[in-house]
């Protein structure tokens, strides 16, 4: 079944694809020599697919300190003051 037009997104899948194409398969498959073009293209085994985890990085207290005392020094610290009725 097909995506209408007005459905599609333009750049595609962003997340991670866990069925791989037959192409996909064979070009795995033959990184791996598994698969040889004596074999055909038909009754390919299962190939695992890897998810890549980007973890981040924890930052040092150092840094987090600096990153407070930079974000009060960007705040305007003269505000006008407030009118009394």
């Amino acid at each position: 079944m097909t995506i209408d037009k007005s459905l599609r997104t333009r750049k595609g899948i962003v997340r991670a694809r866990n069925v791989l194409t037959r192409a996909e398969r064979i070009e795995k498959l033959s990184e791996q020599d598994r698969w040889t073009e004596e074999y055909g293209p038909l009754g390919l085994p299962k190939v695992r697919v890897y998810r890549v985890v980007v973890k981040k990085k924890k930052k040092k207290k150092g840094e987090e300190e600096g990153a407070d005392a930079a974000a009060a020094t960007k705040t305007p610290a003269a505000k006008a003051p407030a009118k009394k009725k």
